[in-house]
């Protein structure tokens, strides 16, 4: 999949090119050697790109010394030392021939830990220094074109995550674009993949962040909060333009598209990136705001990926976060790509025979276990509660009660609404199954629903009251 080169990183390629080198000068001042010049001035002026070819085809050990060098043979790194124009030139050179002769990556790896000279040169200690981001575009292409999994490649590639991490976090969307395409580009293979992840504060984190700025709901942990209980600006317009906090549909498109290279480890991943990132819910909100087919099809995709693999756990969140209606109204739009509609079907079919099992003791269980309840059909209604109370207490061994209690421990400062409806299905339970009080004081939701009564939201001291009064009225009953 080949992206065009981020404007300002080809920008300033172009620039280094033809930035004139006084390389007679270097020679003489040792800053290379008359045999390094040599291979340099022989790729320089073969201009065509087939000819550039030959050169390098015709002499890889010669090139693989002069970018990694060897035991007693210098790269021309190590010989440049602080020259910064020589290096920035050989940076760039070296993306270039890798690029126009990809078997020149794979050659570099002969006998040599070929990231050594490299590595230093992702540190600076000014932002304005190029030399850093010009390494990790160097070493991005290596990595990438080699498909190498050597234990060196393995060493090196966290810390050219943590350089592009960096990127990821900066407020310039040049910047952060360059980092979202390098990513893309390294996520070739299980082993990077899983990397990526098990860095995924710095890895993962700034690209959810770029998508909550997308989809309008900010970031941080009431982020979630503000899409469960649906305060969120949703803009008819969709990702238009420029989006929600000025994100750009290309840096957006670019931060769908690792998202979904990383969806293919989700059968090991997938309940993890949900749990941190709320992620169905995210891309839920995502696709209900998504006019542009590109974008449409990563998010349906990731889903699809996430979802299959994790059944038990994500479709009962997919279904919460209302995905089934969504579907259903993408399905009247006209849109064309073949793989996006046989992920809509897909997806369709994976939760319709979901659905059609699930009774609405599954959907409190699971909305329960989302950590969030809003007040969705069962929390209002006797029936249900006649009919699922004691198997609600008794369900997994009194997991529903202690999970209440759980969700019940958090301020909810941006949802107060969450503690006024567990006061509420607390009530029901007491009201339902008065000889099992005793159990749920034991997880503490006596104490906390007594707590409750001073709070500052109205809703919430009415049904902590009422949620009280129940226990009372079966305490006297039973004195």
């Amino acid at each position: 999949m080949s992206l065009d080169p981020p404007t300002y990183l080809a920008s300033l390629q172009s620039n280094i090119r033809q930035r004139p080198i006084p390389w007679d000068g270097a020679v003489r001042a040792g800053t290379l050697t008359e045999e390094q010049y040599a291979k340099i001035r022989a790729v320089d002026k073969a201009k065509k790109l087939e000819q550039r070819k030959e050169v390098v085809e015709g002499d890889f050990d010669g090139y693989r010394l002069l970018f990694v060098g060897s035991p007693g043979k210098p790269s021309v790194l190590e010989t440049a030392g602080k020259h910064a124009n020589v290096i920035q030139y050989i940076l760039v050179l070296l993306g270039d021939l890798i690029d126009a002769v990809p078997s020149l990556a794979k050659a570099l790896f002969k006998n040599t830990d070929p990231y050594r000279h490299f590595l230093p040169l992702l540190h600076s200690n000014t932002t304005e220094d190029p030399i850093p981001l010009l390494t990790s575009h160097a070493l991005t292409t290596l990595m990438s074109l080699s498909r190498d999994e050597s234990k060196a490649t393995e060493q090196a590639l966290p810390v050219v995550f943590t350089y592009l991490s960096g990127l990821a976090k900066s407020t310039d969307a040049g910047l952060q674009d360059i980092a979202v395409q390098e990513y893309s580009a390294l996520l070739f293979g299980r082993s990077s993949r899983h990397k990526f992840w098990n860095q995924r504060s710095e890895t993962v984190e700034p690209l959810v962040k770029i998508l909550q700025t997308a989809a309008g709901i900010g970031n941080g942990g009431n982020s979630a909060a503000n899409l469960w209980s649906g305060n969120v600006n949703v803009r008819n317009n969709g990702f238009e333009g420029s989006l929600g906090g000025g994100v750009g549909l290309q840096l957006l498109y670019h931060v769908l598209l690792v998202i979904w290279q990383l969806s293919f480890e989700a059968d090991e991943i997938g309940d993890d990136l949900n749990d941190e990132y709320d992620v169905i819910l995210l891309y839920t909100h995502l696709l209900r705001l998504s006019q542009k087919e590109k974008t449409t099809r990563l998010i349906l995709s990731t889903l699809y990926n996430l979802l299959e693999k994790n059944q038990t756990s994500l479709l009962p969140t997919a279904v919460l976060a209302r995905l089934p209606a969504l579907l259903e109204n993408l399905g009247s739009r006209h849109m064309t790509d073949p793989d996006l509609l046989e992920d809509l079907q897909s997806l369709k079919e994976l939760l319709d025979e979901y659905t059609k099992t699930k009774t609405t003791f599954d959907e409190y269980v699971a909305e329960v276990n989302s950590g969030h309840l809003r007040w969705s059909p069962p929390h209002r209604s006797q029936v249900f509660w006649a009919e699922n109370a004691r198997k609600i207490l008794e369900f997994e061994n009194g997991e529903i009660p202690r999970k209440l209690a759980e969700i019940m421990q958090k301020p909810w400062d941006n949802d107060k609404q969450v503690l006024a409806i567990a006061c509420n299905d607390i009530g029901c339970l007491v009201k339902e199954v008065p000889e099992k009080r005793y159990q749920l004081e034991k997880v503490g939701l006596k104490t906390r629903v007594m707590e409750l009564m001073q709070s500052d939201d109205e809703n919430v001291r009415w049904e902590s009251l009422r949620a009280l009064g129940g226990w009372l009225k079966y305490s006297f009953e039973h004195q």
